[in-house]
């Protein structure tokens, strides 16, 4: 009997009006940066935060993952070629690509690294505190509940690239990216939306049940253990995404991984001597 895989060729676009078009990446990146905001400002409101605290909160967001990831994208997994020369290195900075005729053309950012966006919204975070004179520990526990939201969608935004793919496979529910080849494969990126979905509901349990742990750092240190471990086993499922990858024991997702694992786990063990 043959497996019924899932053919898998969608159209990039989102919708395209000719004056206005969205790839469905950036419109799933959207999509969770909305959830997250709305998730965060009902838990400001909640706490009591004032509005005008709140308000610079998603540019300081928006900034830090975006440069961060990109950063990230750039020196963890292609230094070789964003550092070997002037133009790689705007390339790099800005969403532009030289052309073969010396022109540029812009092309977005084509490359985007999590374990980045989490570093570059971390220290965005801590500039936003500094600022605002409120608990860093608090504000990352609030921004680490709504983050799995937009880490499910910005998977899903991978899916409808057809990138970062899976391992050949023959389960009966593998995917064939038509865009890459014709082998049926693990669909890496639903596997992530789909547990990042879950962490959310996991997350805002926790926060319904013990209330109390806000500010201490312990759904920081929850979010950061949930995804990033399952991020680190959810990579053997995948391809390796550069060519120096197959000379490591691990693939560089996971090596990433493995210190925020730390990290989440210190949190969450410093969080039960901690209060809000």
């Amino acid at each position: 009997m043959t497996p019924l895989y899932i053919l898998w060729d969608p159209n990039e676009m989102a919708f395209d009006f000719g004056f206005l078009s969205f790839r469905w990446y950036s419109l799933c990146w959207l999509i969770g940066l909305i959830l997250a905001y709305i998730i965060v400002k009902k838990l400001y409101k909640e706490a009591k935060i004032k509005d005008e605290l709140f308000d610079p909160l998603f540019i300081y967001c928006f900034l830090g993952i975006l440069i961060g990831a990109r950063l990230g994208h750039c020196l963890f997994y292609q230094p070789d070629y964003f550092l070997s020369s002037i133009d790689h290195i705007i390339e790099m900075l800005l969403p532009i690509h030289k052309v073969a005729d010396g022109s540029w053309k812009f092309t977005g950012y084509e490359g985007l690294a999590s374990h980045g966006g989490t570093l570059g919204l971390m220290l965005a975070l801590f500039i936003y505190c500094h600022r605002s004179k409120l608990s860093a520990w608090l504000v990352l526990d609030f921004i680490a509940i709504a983050t799995p939201v937009t880490a499910c969608f910005i998977r899903l935004g991978n899916l409808m690239n057809s990138e970062i793919i899976g391992k050949v496979t023959t389960v009966p529910w593998a995917f064939i990216f038509e865009q890459i080849d014709d082998q049926p494969r693990h669909p890496g990126q639903l596997y992530e939306a789909i547990v990042y979905f879950i962490f959310f509901f996991i997350g805002w349990w926790f926060y319904r049940h013990k209330p109390e742990k806000v500010g201490t750092g312990f759904f920081f240190g929850l979010c950061l253990t949930l995804i990033f471990t399952a991020r680190f086993f959810i990579e053997f499922t995948k391809e390796n995404q550069v060519e120096f990858e197959e000379s490591l024991p691990l693939d560089m997702g996971q090596l990433l991984s493995i210190p925020f694992i730390i990290i989440g786990v210190v949190c969450m063990v410093r969080s039960r001597n901690k209060k809000a």
